[in-house]
């Protein structure tokens, strides 16, 4: 039973409901500063913490809640006579409830210009060592420390008490945030490789000393990759917008560790267009990417590239899907339907699909734009497991512009053919190294994948259109590193490609130059490479 409650927030939405509820009960509320005044305002009767232990707060308010009164009444067991008769000897009242969100220090330090001395100031340390013993001691204690969390609490309480079982996930949430609290203030200052003089801004590394990920389970998952296996889908505390893991199961079958990863390829890849496009990916490379005054078309366009491989794919669009669209999509064989948001004739029509996953993210951005909004945590990076270890980099979200190409050959490609050459270097990002791309009119016409020479991959892209029906005479291909040789560009050549983007950089620059001036191809080179592995 509740019967006695500290209350000390630093941000307060909400608490003022969640005490009333409390005094109604006959709660005796403790608070302290801001919080005790707030409350005091709203006309509750409230004990400040200072006038409860008997010890002024000092040091600027750093010290306040360090008391035994307060650890004492938060830490006594209920259930142990000793700890009863301790708390007794020393005039100690048990505290059933707290509730405590901590010092803004993440959001503190988020802030551009925030100094050091900013920093430190929001460190909160009474707050963590009270939610601790509260946490701590679950089973006679409650703790809140999200105002998310006040609501059912309120709800719970108008029926009964709280439940053991509401205490210990009370209880679990609040180690949860500790932790996160903790990582984050430790990313921050390990961060900092030289401490700042005066006021000035700090300086940090953006890979700090010590990195102390934090991920949260959004749910468990079928199998991983294989079905012996096991997996799980994570996602950062505060993930991007426009990203796969904020986005809604509208309907269809539970997502397989395989859906998901395919998925996310699919999305990154078609959010980065600015036209509506439609992207299908299968075993984590686009085996069709198109742009389209339609959805309807830019999928016809993109299913065209490789029907064969297409089949149980996943698809993507960044624009919202009509009727048509899913009339069209309907007739093949689909895992995974992504999009920003659906027709309400698309979704009727989707339901008779009862296994196919559609999934909408409904806060889509380019992924550029919301990079440049990340100021820390690893939601803006790149990040893939090795044995015991890590590797972390930052998002490949180079986007070439027109004035960066750089033409190498005698021939000079045309105002269409830079746009060919622009769509078809955008989809070799995100296309497997070793990675050859044909395009042509806003559509892929054949993708080489992964393969251990750019050659081998520049022969898969050409049979893969061939096999297609789909003719590359005059299309713009794109590498998403250097020709070694100049066997790779006579592949392409042969295949009937006009112009070439590439990175460039190779000893063997002059020798595939001189293999485009030969064979009349227009060649641009962009000074950046887009391994993908």
């Amino acid at each position: 039973m509740i019967r006695r409650a500290l209350l000390s927030v630093s941000e307060k939405t909400g608490v003022v409901a969640l005490a009333r509820v409390l005094a109604d009960r006959g709660v005796e509320l403790l608070s302290t500063g801001g919080t005790a005044k707030l409350l005091s305002d709203a006309g509750l009767a409230v004990i400040e913490v200072a006038d409860y232990t008997g010890f002024p707060e000092m040091l600027d308010g750093r010290v306040k809640t360090l008391h035994p009164k307060v650890h004492g009444g938060l830490l006594a067991r209920r259930d142990m006579a000793a700890h009863i008769a301790a708390i007794d000897k020393h005039g100690i009242g048990p505290i059933d409830l707290l509730v405590v969100n901590l010092y803004p220090f993440e959001a503190t330090v988020a802030k551009p210009g925030c100094t050091l001395d900013d920093a430190i100031e929001n460190i909160d340390i009474g707050g963590p060592a009270m939610v601790r013993s509260a946490a701590k001691n679950w089973k006679h204690v409650a703790v809140l420390t999200d105002a998310s969390q006040y609501a059912a609490v309120i709800e719970e309480l108008t029926v009964s008490e709280l439940s053991e079982a509401t205490h210990f996930r009370l209880a679990v949430a609040a180690f949860d945030r500790i932790a996160r609290y903790d990582a984050a203030i430790s990313d921050y200052l390990s961060s900092i490789s030289a401490i700042p003089a005066g006021d000035a801004t700090v300086a940090r590394d953006a890979f700090p000393a010590q990195s102390n990920p934090g991920f949260i389970k959004v749910q468990d998952l079928r199998y991983g990759e294989n079905p012996h296996q096991r997996a799980a889908l994570y996602r950062d505390p505060s993930p991007l917008p426009g990203t796969l893991v904020t986005a809604q199961q509208l309907q269809g079958k539970e997502l397989s560790y395989n859906n998901l990863a395919d998925a996310d390829a699919a999305w990154e890849c078609v959010k980065s267009f600015d036209d509506c496009a439609c992207v299908i990916v299968k075993h984590a490379n686009p085996c069709g990417v198109a742009v389209g005054a339609s959805t309807a078309e830019a999928y016809a366009k993109a299913f065209a590239t490789d029907p064969t491989s297409s089949f149980g794919g996943i698809i993507a669009f960044n624009r919202p899907v009509d009727a048509m669209t899913i009339e069209a999509v309907s007739k093949q064989f689909v895992e995974v339907l992504i999009a920003p948001a659906y027709s309400p004739e698309a979704l009727a029509l989707l339901k008779g699909k009862t296994n196919l996953r559609v999934m909408q993210v409904d806060s889509y951005r380019s992924d550029t734009k919301a990079v440049e909004e990340v100021t820390s945590g690893w939601s803006g990076l790149d990040v893939k497991r090795i044995g015991s270890g890590l590797l972390v980099q930052s998002i490949d979200d180079h986007r070439l512009s027109r004035d960066a190409m750089r033409v190498v050959t005698q021939k000079h490609p045309t105002e269409l053919q830079i746009d060919d050459l622009l769509f078809a270097w955008r989809v070799a990002k995100f296309v497997k190294s070793n990675a050859i791309v044909f395009c042509a009119d806003g559509r892929t016409l054949g993708v080489g994948a992964g393969q251990m020479s750019r050659i081998d991959s520049a022969r898969i892209a050409s049979i893969k259109a061939e096999h297609a029906g789909l003719s590359l005479k005059g299309s713009a291909v794109a590498s998403d590193a250097f020709f070694p040789f100049r066997d790779g560009l006579d592949v392409v050549a042969d295949a009937g490609a006009a112009c070439v983007i590439q990175p460039g950089g190779s000893l063997r620059d002059a020798e595939v130059i001189a293999a485009a001036d030969e064979r009349g191809i227009a060649m641009v080179l962009t000074g950046v490479r887009h391994f993908r592995h």
